[in-house]
């Protein structure tokens, strides 16, 4: 071993454990642009991983001296490299059952829908149900309402059930209707949209997927979410069913992501869930299986007028949405959950499901003195302008999911809101500015989009990479590309309280690591959405390759 060799691993032995330092670097990356998210050492050329940890990030030289006997050395030419993509919330499973679903997508006219379902019907003879998914009935020309005898024109004799990208409502053909006793054969009623209830009772008819089904879904989602450089996901509510799954796949070491479920509380879940969720906290605590939190659900979206505002609807004033809780009783209970120490979830999207969130955490630190929750909000779709400083001074994350602004939404969003309120939506700049940790999530499949690339590129441009609207939707709420990545890496990671874990590409920290075609901080923010995923690295071993 060399004298060079040898004061280097001395000097990483004040930084890194000993099972590290008894490890010669597998892999190797250089001649990069590697950008670290470790304010300490923000850039580095080259990064040196032993098994599945980090061992260094710096110079050319000094990294590859720790290379090992058989290590494979990846020369990036340059490219950018960055830590692994962290979404902070999503649906997981449902995403990944919905990859098997037809996929609607850009089906923007009926024609072209009508033809997709006629299509997937007859490479699907068995299935008992036609079922499609990422449906926009705001893409349809001219605006128009798709009806169930426009389904019926396709598929008569099976029932179909599309989905929304949103997930708030459906559109279904009258095979469906009848099977759901919604409406009679013969009913002059025309609309094939579900929503709340109907919906509900329409979904209930669906088939239950296996087991062997969601496993072999989320293996499917896993590959996805792998070509797009997520290594680690935070679930949006859950159960001991889900955990299982992840689980499963865990002990048969295909899970190529670390994952982290919010459990799911309702107004109707008994009252030992606080005991089982500790239990389930206990049992899932791994690097790449936990329990993380318990998720509150505080309001719905305001696209279905269900988000909780302060003030009416400007294009319904008599509606200002409604809150699924008490506030009393909610802050009660989220004081408890507090005090047993169980990090807590608040899904809030309008501004007054936002107070009531922040009104719970500020009862909980008053009545458990101060301590290191790590409190999030997610959604958030608005806010009162004078809440905004309150998450910094509470210790409150803000998760907001940053997705592709079109003209369409910003129409809807103008109807409901009014001009005034239009500005304070969807605060990302307002939030970062007071000091708020941003959390960057995809809420997939709610939104039908699960590239992070493609949201970073909307957080920095306010507007979708097509360019409607040209000037960006509310520009004043644009982020820099560093905070933008800050969210989807490091400050994901804190959340969770993994940062001494992940999230940044420093030595002892897992190795998960993402290779881009394009470096983003030296091409212009139009151009962000040309960057593609050239190579993901999860727990030190590559786990796609763009080819």
């Amino acid at each position: 071993m060399s004298h060079y060799r040898k004061l280097f691993l001395y000097i990483l032995g004040l930084l890194l454990p000993l099972d590290l330092l008894a490890a010669d670097a597998g892999l190797i990356l250089k001649n990069g642009r590697i950008w670290t998210a470790d304010p300490d050492n923000p850039w580095a050329e080259a990064i040196a991983i032993g098994g599945s940890r980090i061992l260094a990030a710096g110079n050319n030289q000094a990294v590859a001296g720790l290379a090992g006997p058989h290590a494979q050395v990846i020369d990036l030419h340059g490219r950018l490299a960055i830590p692994g993509f962290n979404d902070a919330g999503l649906h997981f499973l449902a995403g990944s059952l919905d990859l098997g679903d037809l996929d609607l997508d850009g089906a923007c006219s009926v024609a072209d829908l009508q033809k997709r379902l006629r299509d997937w019907a007859a490479a699907h003879p068995r299935e008992p149900w036609i079922t499609g998914s990422s449906f926009n009935p705001s893409c349809l020309a001219d605006h128009r309402q798709l009806t169930r005898l426009d389904l019926d024109a396709a598929i008569r004799d099976r029932p179909v059930f599309l989905r929304e990208s949103g997930l708030h409502a459906a559109w279904v053909n009258s095979k469906a209707l009848q099977l759901a006793g919604l409406a009679p054969p013969k009913s002059t009623d025309l609309n094939a949209c579900l929503r709340d209830a109907a919906l509900a009772a329409a979904a209930r008819l669906l088939p239950e997927p296996s087991r062997a089904r969601k496993l072999a879904a989320l293996e499917q989602g896993m590959k996805l979410a792998s070509s797009l450089g997520i290594t680690s996901i935070q679930n949006s509510g859950g159960d001991a069913e889900l955990l299982s799954l992840f689980d499963e796949l865990d002990k048969q070491r295909k899970l190529s992501l670390r994952v982290s479920v919010a459990l799911s509380f309702n107004p109707s879940s008994s009252p030992d869930s606080l005991d089982h969720f500790l239990e389930l906290r206990q049992t899932f605590h791994g690097l790449r299986l936990r329990a993380g939190a318990v998720r509150f659900v505080l309001d719905g979206p305001s696209d279905s007028r269900a988000a909780a505002l302060l003030a009416p609807y400007t294009d319904l004033p008599a509606s200002s949405g409604r809150l699924n809780w008490a506030p009393e009783a909610y802050q009660s209970l989220i004081a408890l959950y507090a005090a047993a120490g169980l990090p807590i979830v608040a899904d809030a999207a309008g501004d007054r499901a936002v107070r009531v969130a922040l009104d719970a955490y500020e009862f909980a630190h008053k009545e458990n003195g101060p301590r290191d929750s790590r409190f999030r909000i997610e959604k958030i779709e608005s806010i009162s302008p004078s809440d905004a400083g309150r998450f910094s001074r509470l210790g409150v994350f803000a998760s907001v999911a940053p997705f592709p602004s079109d003209a369409a939404a910003l129409d809807a969003w103008s109807r409901a809101f009014g001009p005034e309120r239009l500005k304070f939506g969807f605060p990302w700049h307002s939030l970062e500015q007071s000091g708020a940790r941003l959390l960057f999530s995809s809420c997939w499949p709610n939104s039908s989009n699960l590239d992070p690339l493609r949201a970073i590129f909307a957080a920095v441009n306010r507007q979708s990479p097509d360019g409607k609207p040209s000037g960006g939707w509310m520009p004043a709420q644009r982020l820099g590309l560093e905070e933008a990545l800050r969210a989807y890496t490091a400050n994901s990671a804190f959340a969770t309280f993994e940062e001494r874990q992940k999230g940044r590409l420093k030595s002892g920290l897992l190795a998960d690591v993402v290779v881009l075609s394009e470096d983003l901080f030296n091409i212009p923010s139009p151009d962000l959405y040309k960057a593609k995923v050239d190579l993901t690295i999860f727990d030190g071993r590559i786990v796609y390759t763009r080819e």
